[in-house]
Order: structure tokens, then sequence, then C-alpha cells
């Protein structure tokens, strides 16, 4: 779930070639055909469990009752995907929310179409959380001023939501050294010391705990309430109708994936490497429809105070 926006500047160059390349069109919509044929759709999609629902609405056909040749290419993080999108590799893709209120502030032309995915919003059970090992210290989020913490991204949503933890747990922020770790390296970084607490999602999250890590922050629960995480979204280019209809199939998606939370687990063994025994014990996030437009605000305005954006973020843009 590495979602970095450190290299989302090459986007802008990306955009600039692709326009050239689009030799004066003017649309990003999807290769489909006057003649009753599909729409083929590329959306660009981190092989994560927060994805599941687009998953399980492919193989049920809620894309294909739309009109919809879906395709899935696998990417490795939200730069990837937004890169992917502004040059029109993607006509949709997923990102999580600071990396879409980044993007919009480098001038890229994002807009979200979809939720993608939310918190539970309650500690204990959510899909990310800060770990330390048994015999730690720490007890609580305050305790981690001063700490050094592994975030998978330093300047996103995990150490922005974490700061916010600390903040209201009545620790001071400023004082926690983040450390830049992909989550599957950041359990180990953890039994040996290298850093005194992690921020992992799942299924880092029931891996560490089963190995005898223990949680004392729910950061995205207690950062901001009803948190929308992530989202999918598309370029400025592309098809009204287009942009309808797979919000449709997407949001269909959703609320079947949160209906039906042991099939959403099933599909996670098609499409990610996640053991089977894992599966079956994962905190499973919340796929409803509802973008949670306060909780975007919140993370924007908490961005901006921790210098990670510059400006006051226009979500009314992002989330047409």
């Amino acid at each position: 779930m590495r979602r970095p926006t450190a290299v989302l500047a090459t986007a802008v160059a990306l955009v600039a070639l692709s326009a050239l390349s689009a030799c004066g069109s003017t649309e990003q919509s999807a290769a489909g055909g006057g003649d009753g044929g599909k729409d083929k759709v590329n959306a660009g999609v981190i092989a994560i469990v927060d994805t599941a629902p687009i998953h399980l609405g492919k193989s049920k056909g809620f894309f294909d009752k739309q009109n919809i040749d879906l395709t899935i290419t696998p990417v490795q993080g939200g730069a990837a995907s937004i890169s992917g999108t502004v040059s029109n590799q993607f006509q949709f893709a997923f990102a999580n929310t600071t990396s879409l209120l980044t993007a919009r502030e480098q001038g890229l032309d994002v807009k979200v179409v979809a939720n993608g995915v939310s918190s539970t919003g309650e500690p204990g059970k959510d899909f990310g959380a800060v770990l330390v090992k048994q015999d730690s210290p720490i007890q609580g989020a305050k305790d981690l001023a001063g700490k050094k913490v592994s975030v998978n991204q330093l300047k996103n949503i995990g150490d922005t939501t974490i700061r916010a933890s600390v903040r209201k747990a009545g620790g001071d922020p400023s004082t926690i050294e983040f450390v830049e770790l992909a989550f599957p390296d950041a359990p180990a970084a953890l039994t040996g010391g290298r850093v005194d607490a992690i921020w992992v999602v799942e299924p880092f999250v029931s891996q560490a705990l089963s190995q005898g890590a223990r949680a004392v922050s729910w950061n995205f629960a207690e950062a901001v309430d009803d948190l929308t995480v992530a989202m999918y979204f598309t370029g400025g280019r592309t098809d009204a109708d287009l942009v309808k209809r797979f919000t449709a199939a997407m949001n269909e998606s959703l609320t079947y994936a949160e209906a039906n939370p042991e099939e959403a687990r099933e599909i996670l063994k098609s499409y990610t490497k996640i053991a089977p025994e894992v599966i079956a014990k994962i905190t499973l996030p919340r796929w409803g429809t509802e973008i949670n437009r306060a909780s975007v605000q919140e993370i924007a305005d908490l961005a901006q105070a921790d210098g990670i954006l510059k400006n006051k973020a226009d979500v009314a843009a992002l989330i047409p």
C-alpha cells in the first residue's frame, strides 16, 4: 500500500507529453466503438485489501452491466496511479486522500468519481494501526512523542493522522521522528529495535499482532471522524457519460463488498499474495458509497498545518 506523493512532480511532465501525443484530442474517452461494443477501460489500482470491491465488481459483472470492458492494472502506489491517469494510460485509478490533495495543489487535473475505502472508525477494530513490541513502555498515542515511528511514505496520510492522534491524546507530535519503511519491512524493523513503533495496515496489522506486537494507536479512527482514506478518480478529459457509468458500477461494487464481506475476503486470493489463514483474520475496512467531504477537508487542513500542503485545499474542485 505504498502511496507516495514526493514523486508526483514527475506527473507534471507526463501531462505535457500526453498533450503532445494527443494530437489535439480533447477527451480521454475509452476505446469503445460506435458499433455498440463495450467501452474498454483501464484502471490503475493498487493490489491491496482496500481495492477488493473493484475486483469483486468485475467478477460479478457490474461493469459489464454498464457497458464497460474493465481491465485492472496493478500499480505500486498513488504516484503511479496519478501519473498514469494524467498521461492517459488509465481512464480511472485509486489513490489515498492526501496523494490526491497534493496532486491538485501541483496543478494536476484529477477529479474524484467514487469512494474508495474508509476507516471503520473503531479503535481496536480498524485496518490501520501503530504497533509496538510487547514489552515497550509506549502505552498509547501520547507516548509516541519523542519516539521513532515508521510510515510507508513520509509526508502522507500516515504521518498526518499519527500526528493528529498524538495531539488529541495530549502529546507533542512535533517531536516524533518519522522513518520511511515499506509495510512489509516494518515488522522486522520493530523486532530488531530499529524503530520504536510502526504504522502498518492490513494484512500487516494482523500479521504483526499474531507475532506478538501490540497496538497503541488506531490513527485513522482516532484522528478524524468517519475518515475517507482513499478514492477512485479520473482525469479532466474523461467522457462524462463514461464517468457516470463507471461511478454507477463502482458504487454497486462497494455496496456489494460491504454487504458480503466473506466474498470480499475470497476475492483477495485472486489478486494478492496474502496467505489464506491471514485473509481469514484481517479486519476489513468500510466500503460505503458516501465520501465524507468533511473528513477530506480535515485531512487537508492537517496536511497544511504540517507543511505537506502549502495552501488551503479546494476540496470542491477535487470532489465535484
